[in-house]
């Protein structure tokens, strides 16, 4: 005979694994903000003028420094924008790859990037708007034109990963030929362009911060919001609203979140690329693919790469500076170079 008062065994060697894990990962979290302050730290001191630790606090603390305008005007606002922006582009890059279920997609591939390009392009050629606060603008509209056009070129409610990720692919080209277009056939507007167009933290302000920071705050809030309904998505559409989800709505409040963190982005500091393509598929190493780990290991180690790469810019570069787009591209190539080596490999 049965007992049927007998309590439950002690739980499976599943919960424990998972505890452990978690706090692996709470650990790894702490141990990448730790590194990120370095950064910051390091951004703040290291430039292409050579300061001391000492000119560096009183640039901070004192007006009447010789090291003011450098560090307090210059340096403190490049920080502040980088880890605005790598926050932007780690999160955008990590629901990008979530919502077309391509660990390799990055936010260009839906065309967001290529169309506030071309938004801030048409303002400068054109218009005459030559202010990081004018670019913001006119990048998110031009990014939110080019997602409402991809979404309804991808089928609208209906539509899928495959065909956002061809309608993107699509506009992207069609897109930055426009760019290369308006840079060529105006000789002023690549002046003021050939800058903007490598990807760079040098021009930031603290008009600048200020014009950015709202869209990345608002946009990695909602990013955050998503990574639940976005685990759900990744197990088919059938399972996703067996749990409740709605999937034309999760890809919708995906793609808004995107346009506004790459809009800001692109806006303030030019298209700066592999940073939302390299960072999600090195997260996802370490967390897996649950969102709740992921997104906010990018919003935190992105930033860390960009800031990274941009003093690595300034050191290397002296007595000028080789720009954190130039950078991240040498970077997030050898990092791909190395991952398509090791795949041939394994399949060897």
């Amino acid at each position: 005979m049965h007992d049927v008062t007998a309590r439950p065994g002690p739980p499976g060697p599943a919960a424990p694994r998972s505890r452990a894990g978690n706090r692996a990962r709470t650990l790894g979290l702490l141990l990448a903000l730790g590194l990120l302050a370095a950064a910051v730290v390091l951004s703040v001191a290291v430039g292409a003028k050579a300061l001391s630790p000492a000119e560096v606090w009183q640039g901070l603390t004192d007006h009447a420094s010789p090291a003011y305008p450098v560090v307090n005007r210059m340096r403190v606002p490049r920080t502040l924008l980088g880890l605005l922006a790598g926050a932007a582009l780690g999160l955008a890059g990590a629901v990008m790859q979530a919502v077309t279920r391509n660990p390799l997609a990055d936010p260009g591939l839906l065309g967001i990037n290529a169309g506030a390009s071309a938004a801030i392009a048409t303002a400068i050629a054109f218009l005459g708007i030559t202010g990081f606060t004018g670019y913001v603008w006119f990048g998110l509209a031009g990014a939110a034109v080019v997602s409402a056009l991809v979404y309804a070129v991808g089928g609208g409610r209906g539509a899928t990963p495959a065909r956002l990720a061809l309608a993107g692919a699509a506009l992207n080209a069609a897109l930055y030929s426009y760019v290369s277009a308006v840079m060529l056939l105006d000789s002023a507007s690549l002046d003021r362009m050939r800058f903007w167009t490598i990807g760079s933290l040098a021009a930031a302000g603290s008009g600048t911060v200020t014009a950015v920071a709202p869209f990345v705050l608002v946009g990695a809030v909602l990013a955050l919001a998503l990574a639940r309904p976005l685990n759900a998505l990744a197990m088919g559409e059938e399972s996703a609203r067996a749990l409740g989800a709605r999937p034309a709505r999760i890809r919708a409040g995906a793609v808004l979140a995107v346009t506004l963190l790459c809009g800001a982005a692109t806006a303030a500091c030019g298209p700066i690329v592999f940073v939302g393509l390299t960072v999600p598929h090195l997260v996802r190493a370490v967390t897996g693919p649950d969102l709740r780990w992921m997104l906010p290991y990018c919003a935190v180690l992105a930033p860390l790469l960009l800031l990274g790469s941009d003093v690595l810019g300034r050191v290397v570069g002296r007595p000028g500076e080789l720009q954190v787009g130039i950078v991240t591209s040498v970077l997030g190539g050898a990092f791909f170079l190395l991952l398509v080596r090791r795949g041939k490999a394994a399949r060897a």
